[in-house]
Order: C-alpha cells, then structure tokens, then sequence
C-alpha cells in the first residue's frame, strides 16, 4: 500500500455537491477517528457529526458567514473531553490528540472518495451553545466533508532540504 501518492495529491475541497454521506461511509470516517493514537491513550474527544441542513446552517454563521462551511453535507465537530492533561514535555495533549484524529478521518474520507476541510476559524462560544457542548469542553476543529465538487489544483510545499534534518537543526 503506498500511501505517500495520495498525500502527494492532497487538495482542501471547498466546494460540494449537494448529495448526502452515506450514513456507513460516515461511520467508517467516525471509527478512523476513535482508532487514532492518543497520549497515554486517553483518547480525550467527541465527535459531533452534524448532517441536519438547519443546525450546518447556524454552524456556518457561527463560522464568520464562510461560504464552504455551509457547502458541506457533513460536517464534523471533533471536541476534547479533557483540557487538563499535559504531557511529560509540558505540552497540553487534547490539540494534539485532536489533530491527529481528525487527519486519521482525513484518510479514511480520501479513501471513500471523499473530499475534506479542516476548520479553524470559527466562534466557538456559538458552536458550543449550538451543539450544546459542556462548558469545561473546547471545541477544537471543524472537519468539512462531503463529495467534491470542484478539483483544485495541488498548492506548493516547501522543499525538503528546508524543512528536514537529520541528527541535528
């Protein structure tokens, strides 16, 4: 299995057709999640996998107005249960934890022939009260998807003699 093409030809998706998720295909992409690594596996989160028109709606203007985020068919509130927990390197776990969650959901859409969007620009005090997420809970990112509807072209990486070193910076 060869992995690295498909990151190599990873595109955000912005843009969806109006079709729905099947509701397995959606809880394969939920199960990748929960099977994600985590520190000390804890596994800190919860998923909130909003697919009624009315609630992505509310999510949409809670998310500044942004024309994509009402696009998506699905979209995936991936929330920490714990804030508390820092690692033995003094870090906070649950961003983490979170992120790679949700990049583990990432592949599995890609493999359903799904397109995805990471969302972080959003007022989380109003996604909070629209979800009804507790309080002492954050909400860490938005995952956009939904069949694609558009093909973006490929955006540049910086080379790999900048960005990797061995042994040493």
């Amino acid at each position: 299995m060869q992995i690295i093409d498909e990151i190599k030809n990873w595109v955000t998706i912005k843009k969806y057709t109006d079709r729905g998720v099947d509701p397995e295909v959606l809880d394969r992409i939920l199960e990748a999640g929960i099977r994600a690594p985590s520190a000390k596996n804890r596994q800190p989160w919860r998923f909130i996998a909003c697919v009624k028109p009315s609630v992505r709606e509310k999510i949409q203007t809670a998310s500044f107005g942004q024309d994509h985020v009402g696009a998506a068919p699905v979209i995936i509130a991936a929330c920490t249960t714990n804030t508390e927990y820092k690692m033995p390197n003094g870090q906070d776990s649950y961003p983490i934890d979170i992120s790679l969650a949700v990049s583990f959901m990432m592949i599995q859409a890609r493999a359903e022939q799904l397109g995805t969007c990471v969302v972080t620009t959003y007022n989380e005090a109003e996604i909070k009260e629209i979800l009804t997420v507790p309080y002492s809970m954050r909400v860490v990112m938005l995952l956009l998807l939904g069949h694609p509807d558009e093909t973006p072209l490929l955006t540049s990486r910086k080379l790999k003699s900048r960005v990797i070193s061995y042994n040493h910076w």
